[in-house]
């Protein structure tokens, strides 16, 4: 059994001017930074001492920086970059406002953009990139450590979503820029322990 947690990167300036970023290589900005280092410090404060930990990220720089600035709180480092963490691509509609998105295909959740990874498919990717993290980690340390993935909104709550039977997040709910996700893996299953999400 292992306890996985699941940060989104702090903000971008596409993330402030409220532009689709998907699979575009968009970096923190100093806000982002700021999010990221109180992300570490809670995750500092809240640790279990005698449990080891293994910071994992996806290898956009959003994400890999976020997950630098956490590793370094809490006096380790990223032990692994996974191309799989990454956000789902989203095709045409990336360097789009969110305006600009509904006004050219429609409702978020049924909108076909040409280009754009189906929405199952993130989420197999998601949840295999996560297994294959918590089976690396376990290697690593010859133990059963906890396990800080640091990844992209869309992508985390496809595994919440997956990890909780559709409940959560709620409709209308966004999971704010470093935030963090408690889940436990026991195998293949993955349950919700604690989530954080806030209204659009």
């Amino acid at each position: 059994m292992t306890i996985l947690t699941l940060v989104r990167h702090g903000e971008t300036d596409w993330n402030r001017d409220l532009r689709i970023q998907g699979s575009t290589d968009i970096p923190l900005n100093d806000t982002g930074r700021a999010q990221a280092r109180e992300a570490g410090e809670r995750l500092a404060a809240d640790r279990d001492p005698d449990t080891p930990v293994v910071v994992v990220s996806s290898d956009l720089s959003r994400a890999a920086e976020t997950a630098d600035i956490i590793a370094a709180a809490l006096g380790t480092r990223v032990r692994g970059r996974y191309a799989e963490l990454r956000e789902r691509a989203y095709g045409e509609a990336e360097g789009l406002t969110s305006a600009e998105f509904h006004s050219r295909f429609g409702p978020w959740h049924t909108a076909e953009v040409p280009g754009a990874e189906p929405w199952p498919a993130a989420r197999e990717r998601a949840l295999q990139a996560l297994r294959d993290a918590i089976a690396d980690a376990r290697a690593a340390t010859g133990a059963d450590p906890d396990v800080i993935a640091v990844a992209h909104g869309a992508l985390i709550r496809q595994v919440l979503r997956a990890a909780s039977d559709e409940q959560v997040p709620l409709d209308g709910e966004r999971l704010p820029n470093g935030s963090a996700h408690l889940l436990r893996v026991d195998g293949d299953r993955f349950e919700v322990l604690s989530y954080v999400g806030s209204a659009v």
